[in-house]
């Protein structure tokens, strides 16, 4: 069979904070929860005239045929998620779309703007919408005005970095008030602490770390990978890459939700802890301490 190609707008709707929800309401609980909110993406994505494409246990795939049906989608999808966590202890989302030409087959999405799609979704924190160029370009000039230009970022895969917005879905939004990376001045040093150590990295280069005695910084969390992570210095900011078999935790200081970083990458901003291959908030090996100066 020939593989079905077409231009359209990729979106991924992940759910936030699933670990920390099945550690505070128990498995069974947490499952309802989570299901409850994939069937909201599910319906909302119908609803606004785009499809399923699969779903995974943390989110949905979805394809639309216009990026505004995408953006739509993208602010019913917050705001239903919002009225839920009204009721009770709910997971929250956080969404990245890309518009570009896809691949459809076997009842899945191929090429580069699934690709993308998915690595802007991963710069997303809980109760954000991101998208890139590419799709505002293709905006309607009512919701054009809703996105705002963010910064421009490196991504694996690509040659030239990619210019990331953020799309304001709630009416009372302010730009000065909303996004967590972009660049409010040049980030000039990062500090990662562990037990007694302190390292200043400035690149350029990058910073290794892991249970490795060949890493910049070794640790001995016996849930770290060998190679667990590095951190790389892309023009104003610092980078944090996962290269683990458990996975990374970021908790940035003042924010209520962890990012889970699984052979992803991740902005570091202002200040925070990192977890290697498992929360920093539950106490089983001392995280690294970070912050950007």
């Amino acid at each position: 069979m020939i593989p079905k190609q077409a231009a359209g707008a990729v979106l991924f709707a992940d759910i936030s904070g699933s670990t920390r929800l099945y550690e505070t309401l128990g498995d069974e609980l947490a499952v309802e929860r989570v299901g409850n909110s994939l069937a909201l993406l599910a319906r909302v994505c119908n609803d606004c005239g785009g499809r399923v494409i699969r779903t995974t246990g943390d989110g949905a795939l979805c394809l639309f045929g216009t990026a505004d049906a995408a953006l739509r989608a993208s602010r019913l999808m917050q705001e239903k998620t919002d009225e839920q966590r009204e009721l009770g202890p709910g997971p929250g989302i956080h969404i990245g779309c890309h518009f570009g030409p896809v691949i459809e087959q076997a009842g899945d999405l191929y090429g580069d703007a699934v690709n993308l799609a998915a690595r802007v979704a991963g710069l997303a924190k809980v109760g954000q919408i991101v998208t890139t160029e590419d799709t505002f370009n293709m905006l309607s000039p009512e919701l054009a005005q809703r996105a705002r230009k963010l910064i421009r970022v490196s991504v694996k895969g690509k040659q030239a970095p990619v210019t990331i917005f953020e799309f304001l879905w709630r009416d009372s939004e302010d730009i000065t008030a909303l996004s967590t990376f972009t660049d409010h001045g040049r980030a000039v040093r990062l500090v990662i602490q562990y037990e007694s150590r302190e390292w200043h990295f400035e690149g350029p280069g990058e910073l290794s770390i892991g249970r490795d005695d060949g890493c910049d910084i070794v640790v001995g969390d016996r849930k770290a990978s060998r190679r667990h992570a590095r951190v790389e210095r892309r023009r104003n900011n610092f980078v944090l890459v996962d290269q683990s078999s458990n996975g990374t935790w970021v908790q940035v200081s003042g924010e209520a939700e962890e990012t889970v970083l699984r052979r992803d990458e991740l902005i570091l901003r202002a200040s925070g802890v990192i977890g290697l291959g498992h929360s920093p908030a539950d106490g089983q090996g001392a995280p690294l301490a970070f912050t950007c100066k």
